[in-house]
């Protein structure tokens, strides 16, 4: 009788079990959960855990006492909840406890991961961390505040990687490579120069934006006495800094105080901290933790139903659907809540769904509407979703507070990124004179620009000019100093300077909003490495005798960032503004241009600004405008009081602009 009684209750279990397993005929009928508690919910009583898994036909919740090691303190069995969730709840002071979620789904036992929504991860991100959030803010973290920004087209972006600014013995840190590093005060090179934050501080940039510093998969966390490096492209944990900038990785709390004190830091020293983020894909794809803990939801499907990959990396995920946008829209304010952070860049942006972007802007301008939203107008590969829906750069003015690259203003001055050897209008190539003139609009609509000689884009796609991120290198591809020295094989050092110069200074002159790769104030080289994501510090760090040895084209730079920060000319507001404002004049020369901003455009206080861009090899007389004008910037030097008066007649030397102010 006992054994049939026992028999029955396993039936009935069975039964039950069955009956509450939920079937789905596709991916987009999972449930949605609207909660905003997924994740673990702790209290010195009681920790909560929830996770999103509406498939699954179990989940066990693993609590480990570190966070690496054979330290396994309890498994626990899940209990189904609503919209898909599952849950569990553990009694008594958890803080400072490791857990992993494991799934079984279609009879199988899948891999243990860590939790999608952790905040917090032991050494390697293999194990998610029970933390008191408020313990791991730094003293005066409440009173931190933004520093005042205005306009998006105020913004100048300096774009670095956290280790390549101090891992060389010349940047005088006493934290190389470290978050603690990169805002440590009163370092100097060895002749006596600003490094590290003091020397961006110098520069006048607004913003830094951090190469991804959230948790990847590359660098072993384990083994940081060896030397590793890699860009951060792989993502592994979103939510969670990587542990390798921190002073200690194994204790999941250092990294979060020590990216909060490194925030505070810039935020003190009057720049903004925009993140680099890689939602669009994950480091790993069959063994990822999205794919473990809830196979393919997350992730776009071939015709086939395997992982398409418009990333290049072996997968690319689905932002269209309900629970990765909720993910998304989740992690960006979570890292403006939680780490004051200023701004967002999107690696390959084009792969994520237009609405998508319009809720990250609409959902971070809600807490703070002076953060600013960018990324990368492209893919990397073909994406199944359709190309009117992607948030490509030709769909930029469809999206509301959205910015793109201009790869229009970057190939135009320097040549193809593609085509190692191709020139630009910098280096003398002729021909891309409508492709400049778009950059200097910001990609907007402008009766002077013939958009049909334009390099790329045969239209505008900005609708506003702070819509355009305006640039001619960044981390990827050559640097602008090896992409000259590559292109321009018979040229001299002197005149790869001036052609440096006059790409750079088109890029801080052109409406929009400025972005510069990190080194380019002291020509930076990578040894003419294209691809230096995995390369050795050797290739990427900072050689901060370079900053002494070119000293004058540091202060070059410097004075042409006040120049543009001190005259919002430089920055208009409006494409109407431009319209009405920026006027190309007609000078023959097939690589020369000349555009005047007039009537004290933006509320400027010099009524008329000329610049003229000479990108021949020659020499070129010109006759200038009625009145009287004065050079302020000559390739040489920048000097808003006046360098010197100019005649009728001015004459601009070859790969040289020239900027002049009416009197």
């Amino acid at each position: 009788m006992k054994n049939a009684l026992s028999l029955l209750i396993s039936l009935l279990l069975i039964m039950t079990s069955c009956q509450t397993q939920p079937e789905y005929e596709s991916l987009t009928d999972y449930p949605v959960y609207e909660g905003n508690d997924l994740g673990f919910t702790y209290s010195p009583n009681q920790t909560s855990f929830r996770l999103w898994s509406p498939a699954a036909q179990e989940v066990k919740l693993h609590l480990y006492s570190a966070g690496n090691g054979d330290n396994l303190e309890a498994s626990y069995p899940m209990k189904r909840d609503e919209a898909g969730t599952w849950t569990y709840k553990v009694s008594g002071d958890q803080q400072d406890k490791y857990y992993t979620y494991q799934v079984m789904q279609n009879g199988q036992w899948l891999q243990e991961k860590p939790d999608l929504y952790a905040v917090a991860v032991g050494v390697n991100g293999q194990r998610s961390m029970i933390v008191d959030l408020d313990q791991t803010d730094p003293e005066g973290w409440q009173n931190d505040q933004r520093p005042k920004l205005e306009n998006y087209n105020d913004i100048i972006i300096y774009e670095l990687h956290i280790r390549d600014m101090t891992i060389h013995p010349s940047s005088g840190s006493s934290y190389p490579g470290k978050y603690s590093g990169l805002v440590e005060e009163g370092t100097k090179s060895p002749k006596g120069l600003t490094t590290g934050i003091d020397h961006i501080k110098e520069l006048g940039v607004t913003h830094v934006h951090l190469l991804p510093t959230f948790d990847h998969r590359s660098i072993d966390e384990t083994r940081l006495d060896e030397p590793q490096y890699n860009w951060g492209y792989d993502p592994l944990n979103y939510n969670v800094p990587e542990g390798s900038f921190s002073s200690n990785p194994y204790d999941g709390r250092v990294r979060i105080t020590e990216f909060k004190e490194m925030v505070q830091q810039f935020h003190k020293n009057g720049i903004r901290v925009i993140l680099d983020v890689v939602y669009n894909h994950t480091g790993q794809t069959e063994d990822s933790n999205f794919n473990q803990l809830v196979p393919m939801y997350y992730y776009r499907q071939n015709a086939d139903g395997g992982f398409s990959d418009a990333s290049a990396c072996g997968n690319e995920t689905a932002s269209e659907r309900a629970m990765m946008r909720k993910y998304i829209l989740e992690s960006v304010q979570y890292w403006v809540n939680e780490y004051h952070l200023d701004g967002f860049r999107f690696d390959l942006m084009g792969i994520h769904d237009m609405e998508t972007m319009n809720e990250v802007s609409a959902a971070v301008r809600a807490i703070d509407p002076s953060i600013f939203v960018y990324g990368e107008g492209w893919t990397a590969g073909s994406s199944p979703l359709p190309s009117e829906q992607q948030a490509l750069k030709a769909n930029t003015y469809k999206m509301q507070n959205v910015a793109a690259f201009s790869d229009d203003l970057r190939d135009a001055l320097k040549g193809s990124v593609f085509e190692h050897e191709e020139g630009g209008f910098a280096s003398k190539r002729p021909g891309l004179k409508e492709s400049i003139k778009f950059g200097i609009v910001a990609s907007t609509q402008h009766p002077q620009v013939n958009y049909e000689e334009v390099n790329y884009s045969k239209a505008p796609w900005a609708a506003e000019p702070s819509q355009t991120i305006s640039y001619v290198s960044c981390h990827d591809n050559h640097t602008l100093w090896d992409k000259l020295t590559i292109s321009n094989p018979d040229a001299s050092e002197e005149e790869l300077i001036k052609m440096h110069k006059l790409a750079e200074t088109i890029v801080l002159t052109s409406q929009g909003v400025s972005f510069v790769h990190a080194g380019f104030e002291m020509l930076r080289t990578k040894n003419g490495v294209e691809n230096s994501f995995d390369s050795p510090d050797a290739i990427n760090q900072f050689d901060w005798t370079r900053k002494e040895k070119y000293e004058d084209i540091f202060s070059y730079y410097k004075g042409l960032i006040a120049l543009r920060k001190n005259h919002p000319a430089f920055r208009m507001t409006s494409t109407e503004q431009i319209q009405e404002h920026l006027e190309f004049l007609d000078y023959s020369g097939d690589n020369f241009l000349t555009y005047q901003l007039k009537d004290n455009a933006n509320g400027d206080s010099w009524k008329d600004i000329l610049v003229l861009l000479n990108g021949s090899g020659l020499n070129k007389t010109i006759s200038l405008p009625e009145g009287n004008w004065t050079l302020v910037a000559d390739g040489k030097e920048v000097n808003e009081s006046g360098i010197r008066k100019s005649g009728t007649t001015i004459t601009v030397p070859g790969s040289t602009a020239f900027i002049l102010k009416r009197d």
